[in-house]
């Protein structure tokens, strides 16, 4: 007896609370493990699927049948088979005839079935009426000829299949998913055509790899037309181990400037998509989208259009930000758990899984051929009997008429057996008379025939398997299709920044000498022309868009990153650049530079040095900002200056001495930071006392000319001036003309300003 469990006085047993609780978790946990969660690999059917099929059967619901109301079904389900709730079991029903639920539907429904926005939006089963698919006697076909075992009901009145006879792998082909007891499963639905060839190829080659299977299996096939885009390596993987993750995105057209959403995930609602993208249009998160709507119809299910501000805004964009910010791109667990051929529950890689369907298949084969021969020896034996009586017919009726107990005397006559005595009794006398040799020898001679085509499949293994691919080929004809899921490998899906979520607006940088900042919108304004403190006055500006980086430059060759929108308006005095930033003691702000991250820019010393750079290099988020520009003692910076053609682009630098030089910008190198080379040479001592220092520098093009400011006196130098001061790197330059030697500033005009300026 066991320890745990004890009599009273009474002669009660009692059992520790301990060992019943623990017993009656693991009963509960095994039956719902075995019994109501996990597909079986047999029939890739759960329980409840298994017994809606098969009380469909049971009803005649075939697929050339009329329909019949939903709740008779449901009714005979169960009462005769699974006593459940009605609602959860009607649930399953929905499920089974859902085009976008199951790749290959089991129900044929006739009705409001749900749809793919709501797929619980389906009508009571008062309403519906249903019927089995053409697919459902992939299931069935075989039920009645000893293919599978059977087992009494809950009460024991009736008895159902353990197992449906499946001619394909439907525990692939349709997936499913559902939550036991420490354990789960999400198995994707695949293609037909697809899994059948690989049964065939594992048939003919039963050590074949995994690498030969994907080849013919190329990944799951959903019901949608959305995109696959896992990684190839990564299905390889799922397949390997059993486990792992897909993703699916949803697929898209642009249509007259407009993108047009064509399909959805497998599962995803278009109405919570559309809802997921109004909201962000409303929050301000999508400004480059300004109409959505859904075109949805009988004729295109899936058809939700997105209207962009303009056709200048990036479509493939915008979709990857809603790729990255909603349901249009979904992840999707992947668990083979199922119930083996042994009964238990186990984790299938792909090949393990398909070899163990094959081996439930030869098995089921092998049982129904094995049927058909009892059958035809069972009938074989009662023809012998028949042509007896037929050759001694007269003698039969004599004996039938006289004994009381015609049986024992047939058997001792004529000796026969009591199964071929009972046929001949059997008999009418009128089917007597009608009894013909020769239709009973060439009964017998098609049954032989029969018989030993039977007994050569089930003694050959190579036959046996012929038989077996055959009808795979024929089923996979009868019921494939083509693949809808394509697989493609995407890039990563990428939300849009704060700063690409916010409106371009042009706006101009403004820069007082005393190192105040402001923003005006647009890029035609006269900064001069700003109001600004007592004392202060305009030092420089530069033009850019409201959704990029403001960097700042100070004395001391330091940059300083701000957002460009969060700038205070031009419309005041603005805001010292020292409030937002940490710079050196002593440092003053010497120019700002803004525009796109692979814009080049000139950075210099007014020692004379410098290099071009990328305003990428120039970002910093530290508040301290980010050394740049390394300058000779003495020496301050530059205003950095935007360069527009580094093959073409002139630079021009003009020292407080009056001498100017021009070269190729492209002669000075390229680098993210440091002092840079030689632009124009000024003795390094002479730097250090400030005796001699660069005063401007400036980049312009060929046909550009240049505008030299002495005091109030300027003098304009078009192209072929300029060539007088065009040198080699490094050279002291030559002399500007007397009165213009004290230069102040200079200024590139543009080709295109000097027409204006002329006419």
């Amino acid at each position: 007896m066991n320890q745990d469990i004890t009599i009273n006085e009474d002669g009660v047993e009692q059992i520790a609370l301990k060992t019943y609780t623990q017993q009656a978790y693991l009963n509960y946990s095994m039956y719902v493990i075995n019994d109501r969660a996990l597909p079986n690999i047999g029939d890739g059917l759960k329980p409840v699927q298994r017994r809606i099929v098969y009380a469909m059967s049971e009803l005649g619901l075939k697929a050339s049948s009329k329909f019949k109301k939903s709740a008779r079904t449901i009714g005979d389900v169960i009462g005769k088979f699974h006593p459940h709730g009605d609602a959860a079991c009607y649930e399953a029903m929905v499920l089974m005839a859902q085009s976008f639920t199951y790749r290959y539907p089991l129900v044929d429904g006739q009705g409001n079935w749900g749809s793919q926005d709501d797929p619980k939006s389906f009508a009571a089963m008062r309403y519906t009426e249903s019927r089995l698919q053409n697919y459902a006697d992939v299931l069935l076909g075989e039920l009645g000829q000893g293919t599978v075992d059977w087992k009494p009901n809950f009460d024991g009145t009736l008895e159902e299949p353990e197992m449906l006879p499946s001619r394909l792998p439907n525990v692939l082909l349709n997936g499913g998913s559902g939550i036991a007891v420490g354990m789960a499963t999400d198995i994707p639905p695949h293609n037909l055509n697809e899994v059948a060839k690989a049964c065939i190829h594992l048939l003919d080659k039963p050590k074949a790899s995994l690498t030969e299977i994907r080849k013919i299996i190329k990944g799951p096939d959903f019901p949608t037309e959305a995109e696959l885009i896992t990684p190839k390596n990564e299905i390889t993987e799922l397949y390997k181990t059993g486990r792992g993750s897909l993703k699916a995105r949803a697929t898209y057209i642009k249509e007259s400037g407009e993108i047009v959403i064509t399909a959805l995930p497998y599962q995803v609602s278009g109405a919570k998509v559309l809802e997921q993208i109004a909201a962000q249009m409303q929050k301000k998160k999508l400004p480059m989208v300004v109409d959505l709507r859904d075109e949805s119809d009988h004729e295109n299910p899936t058809r939700i259009v997105v209207v962009p501000r303009s056709n200048r805004v990036d479509a493939d964009a915008i979709m990857s930000h809603l790729f990255s910010t909603t349901d249009l791109e979904k992840n999707y667990r992947v668990n083979f758990n199922m119930i083996g051929i042994n009964k238990r529950p186990q984790v299938k890689d792909l090949v393990t899984l398909l070899k163990e369907w094959l081996q439930f298949r030869t098995t089921t084969v092998k049982r129904r051929l094995q049927y058909r021969l009892d059958k035809i020896l069972d009938r074989l034996h009662i023809l012998d009997g028949l042509l007896i009586a037929f050759l001694n017919i007269d003698e039969v009726i004599k004996i039938i008429r006289k004994e009381d107990k015609p049986k024992p005397a047939l058997v001792k006559k004529f000796k026969i057996s009591d199964r071929q005595a009972d046929a001949i009794l059997d008999l009418r006398l009128r089917q007597l008379a009608k009894l013909e040799e020769i239709k009973i020898k060439a009964e017998q001679k098609e049954l032989s025939a029969e018989r030993k085509t039977i007994e050569q499949l089930l003694k050959s293994s190579a036959r046996l398997k012929t038989l077996i691919k055959n009808e795979i080929k024929a089923d996979a004809a009868a019921f494939g299709d083509d693949r809808r899921t394509p697989i493609v490998e995407r890039e990563e899906a990428k939300a849009f920044s704060e700063t690409e979520l916010l409106s371009t607006e042009p706006v101009t940088i403004v820069l007082s000498e005393r190192g105040w900042m402001r923003a005006a919108k647009g890029h035609d304004v006269d900064p001069t022309s700003l109001q600004y403190k007592s004392g202060d006055s305009f030092k420089f500006s530069a033009r850019g868009k409201s959704n990029q980086l403001a960097i700042f430059m100070d004395s001391t060759g330091r940059a300083y990153s701000l957002p460009a929108h969060t700038l205070p308006s031009a419309r005041g005095q603005g805001e010292p650049v020292s409030g937002r930033v940490n710079p050196p003691s002593g440092a003053t702000f010497e120019g700002v530079v803004i525009g796109e991250d692979k814009k080049d820019v000139m950075l210099a010393s007014d020692a004379g040095y410098g290099f071009v750079g990328k305003i990428s290099d120039l970002v910093s988020n530290a508040k301290k900002g980010k050394a740049v520009l390394r300058c000779p003692k003495g020496s301050k910076v530059l205003t950095a200056l935007q360069v527009n053609d580094y093959k073409k682009d002139l630079i021009v630098s003009v020292t407080n001495e009056g001498r100017m030089l021009m070269f190729p910008i492209s002669e000075l190198p390229r680098l993210a930071k440091g002092k840079g080379n030689k632009i124009i040479s000024i003795p390094t001592a002479r730097v250090a006392e400030r005796i001699e220092f660069v005063v401007a520098m400036a980049v312009l093009s060929r046909d550009d000319s240049l505008t030299v400011f002495a005091g109030r006196r300027h003098h304009n130098l078009r192209p072929t001036d300029l060539e007088h001061y065009q040198g080699e790197r490094g050279r002291r330059g030559s002399k500007l003309p007397r009165g213009f030697q004290n230069v102040d500033r200079i200024e590139v005009i543009s080709k295109e300003s000097a027409k204006e300026t002329e006419e």
